[in-house]
């Protein structure tokens, strides 16, 4: 993941959450995550509890294993975070 993280991205975060998740706080959490994470189902949960908590918001296990499935699918760039929130904020 490059240094910036798209303004939008953390806009449309905040907005669909509700809360105020700052630049920071996810460039802390992306920092943690290695291009393995998204080949690792176990990292992968872990990583979406993260954000998950991160945001205050509680994710079923059945959302869990569509995030899961859906990024196995989509051969998703690992070093793409920003790619992943996209995603993570539909559901």
């Amino acid at each position: 993941m490059g240094n910036n993280i798209s303004k939008e991205a953390l806009k449309a975060i905040n907005k669909k959450t509700g809360k105020t998740i700052t630049e920071g706080a996810v460039k802390k959490l992306a920092s943690t995550v290695k291009p393995t994470t998204m080949q690792n189902e176990a990292q992968l949960r872990q990583l979406i509890k993260q954000v998950s908590a991160m945001a205050k918001i509680p994710v079923s296990e059945d959302t869990v294993q569509d995030i899961v499935s859906a990024v196995k699918k989509s051969g998703l760039n690992p070093s793409n975070m920003e790619s992943l929130m996209k995603m993570m904020i539909k559901k």
